[in-house]
């Protein structure tokens, strides 16, 4: 019979007294116990982890997202790549777990959705920044956070700098390219509207990809993020609709009909348009 296999002889640490330990670096006691259901309800578990580990998956798109605009305004476009390629992957992680969360039931769901009470992931700050940094800047999203200064005021400084694809149309300006307008655009807050002379520039990038290989893998970086970004817009709408079907959502927005308008919402439009007129 053989010995029950022991990590120590081969010079595994298993003495942890005074020392860092894995759960200590990973601060695991607040994250494991910050789950606090406000029902007797067994599917409230699932719901809460679902929302805490997303908006963990949020926060590091985040992060990749002011790295990769930082990166192309500096010129430096292979790491932005690398960034991009980060958030697309974390989108496809989060598309991943609507799967799990899809195995609640409608009936399920009632058991504790009134302890909800107002909140809903309409009010998703994090969600509102990554949005912001991406360039769809509804103003109007700003209102669900007016109740915390400290959120608005991290909000409105995304705002205040050119998103990440203006950042991708100044670095066209910068290789040459006629943006028109985008150019000399200095009032970041606004939404931008479609402009031909940026579709045109995307077209001359896409038709001499070996010229303007760089640019070129930069709108397929963006591409594929908004891609990735789609599907997990339309996994939601999917989701909420399977769960409580037509109903009202709990933060008062309409609920799927909401979602649905969100899945009209494009982040590049010029490169989605470019691909009519090649």
């Amino acid at each position: 019979m053989s010995q029950p296999y022991d990590p120590q002889k081969e010079g595994a640490q298993m003495s942890f007294k005074d020392r860092m330990a894995y759960g200590d670096y990973l601060s695991l006691e607040r994250i494991l116990n910050a789950q606090a259901p406000l029902s007797d309800a067994h599917d409230e578990m699932l719901f809460i982890i679902q929302h805490q580990t997303s908006e963990l998956w949020m926060k590091l798109a985040i992060h990749e997202l002011r790295s990769a605009i930082a990166a192309i305004r500096g010129d430096q476009l292979q790491p932005a790549f690398k960034m991009l390629t980060r958030v697309a992957r974390i989108f496809e992680q989060l598309n991943n777990a609507w799967d799990v969360l899809r195995t609640m039931t409608p009936s399920e769901y009632s058991h504790f959705r009134d302890a909800l009470g107002q909140s809903s992931g309409f009010q998703s700050y994090q969600y509102r920044a990554i949005e912001f940094l991406a360039g769809n800047r509804n103003l109007a999203m700003l209102n669900p956070h007016s109740h915390r200064p400290e959120v608005l005021a991290g909000l409105e400084d995304i705002l205040s700098a050119p998103s990440l694809y203006d950042e991708a149309l100044l670095l066209l300006h910068r290789n040459g390219f006629d943006i028109g307008e985008e150019a000399e655009r200095s009032e970041w807050r606004t939404a931008r509207s479609e402009n031909p002379k940026v579709v045109e520039a995307w077209k001359a990038i896409y038709a001499d990809e070996e010229k303007y290989w760089t640019l070129y893998e930069l709108a397929e970086k963006l591409v594929d993020f908004e891609d990735y970004f789609r599907r997990w817009r339309f996994n939601h709408v999917t989701t909420v609709e399977r769960v409580i079907g037509l109903k009202r959502g709990t933060g008062g927005t309409g609920g799927v009909s909401y979602l649905r308008r969100m899945l009209d919402v494009v982040l590049f439009p010029e490169l989605w348009n470019v691909r009519t007129v090649l």
